[in-house]
């Protein structure tokens, strides 16, 4: 259905929405990437896909707080899936006002934009973040939000402002909410890159807390829901999880990663790693239910074999990492 359609993809050069953008033009999209403008011309992942995708692409600099950058870059577009956002959790402890700005303002441009332009669809992009520590699991949809950082918080407003336009405008947008995606090309800001680069190059890997239990999809997982979100109808006003239903701890999740690498580093607990108590986010485990019925998604890819694919990817890329620096 996105066959020869105009859509444009926010925060493109990111992890995730790397991956969107190369789906897309498999699928034969004309895809218009929203990039932060640096004055490198930096693309970001965008620069790591093949270059008979990377030549097809429109790319775009700006930034989602302005609302021109934001409203030309959607002209003539059909479809937003908009990822575009500060997501770093321990960056938004000290620049809340930045992380609040660009999710929440940048959301509301986007959605403003789409409203004016009659633009056919509006994907979302929330995270399981918004829901806090679990007060029951699997969680569901309609379990309370919980802003247990900046950035949860920040994301909660966007999944809120989203919400609005379509009761208040019957804007056709659709909010999808992964939980803990991972896959080649994700930054050691995020934790399994962090213990696959420190345990490829070292006898000693620094964490934080072991104790937190995650739900980790594979990044082609999660995509594949984004694109259903988008092609499926009915959807408008919806949330939709993009989770395994499954749960491990960071500590177990170290021992599998281990294994898989036939190697048994010394994990030492770094403090500075360790999210503040009140904050930190205890038990994700989703419930897809919803994305099953809604969109027709289910997740594919086992946690091991999603892990081969990823310590296989950075391997082949150590260069792109420095396993010495905590990546904020």
């Amino acid at each position: 259905m996105l066959k020869g359609k105009n859509v444009l993809v926010t925060g493109a050069g990111g992890f995730i929405a790397s991956h969107l953008v190369e789906r897309l033009v498999d699928e034969g999209a004309h895809v218009r990437a929203f990039v932060r403008y640096t004055s490198r011309g930096d693309a970001g992942l965008l620069r790591l896909l093949p270059v008979e995708i990377f030549s097809t692409l429109e790319i775009v600099a700006g930034d989602l707080r302005d609302a021109d950058a934001v409203r030309a870059a959607m002209q003539g577009v059909h479809t937003v899936f908009h990822l575009g956002a500060l997501i770093a959790i321990p960056y938004s402890y000290l620049h809340p006002r930045e992380v609040v700005e660009t999710n929440i303002m940048g959301t509301l441009n986007v959605l403003m934009a789409a409203r004016d332009l009659g633009t056919g669809k509006v994907v979302h992009t929330s995270t399981s973040e918004v829901y806090g520590t679990a007060h029951y699991v699997p969680i569901d949809e309609k379990h309370p939000l919980q802003g247990q950082s900046p950035y949860s918080a920040s994301k909660i407003g966007a999944d809120k402002i989203a919400e609005s336009f379509y009761r208040s405008f019957d804007l056709p947008v659709v909010t999808v909410r992964p939980f803990n995606t991972y896959g080649p090309r994700q930054s050691a800001r995020a934790i399994i890159p962090t213990i696959i680069t420190q345990a490829l190059t070292r006898e000693e890997i620094h964490l934080g807390s072991l104790d937190p239990s995650r739900d980790f999809t594979f990044v082609l997982d999660t995509i594949d829901g984004f694109v259903r979100a988008a092609q499926a109808e009915g959807v408008e006003g919806k949330e939709i999880n993009l989770g395994n239903n499954a749960t491990i701890t960071i500590g177990d999740l170290c021992k599998m990663i281990f294994t898989l690498l036939e190697k048994s580093p010394r994990i030492v607990t770094d403090d500075q790693r360790v999210r503040p108590e009140k904050s930190e986010v205890l038990k994700l485990q989703a419930s897809y239910q919803n994305a099953r019925e809604l969109i027709g998604w289910e997740p594919k890819v086992s946690l091991e074999e999603g892990l081969r694919r990823t310590i296989a990817w950075i391997s082949e890329h150590l260069e792109l990492y420095q396993p010495d620096r905590y990546t904020v």
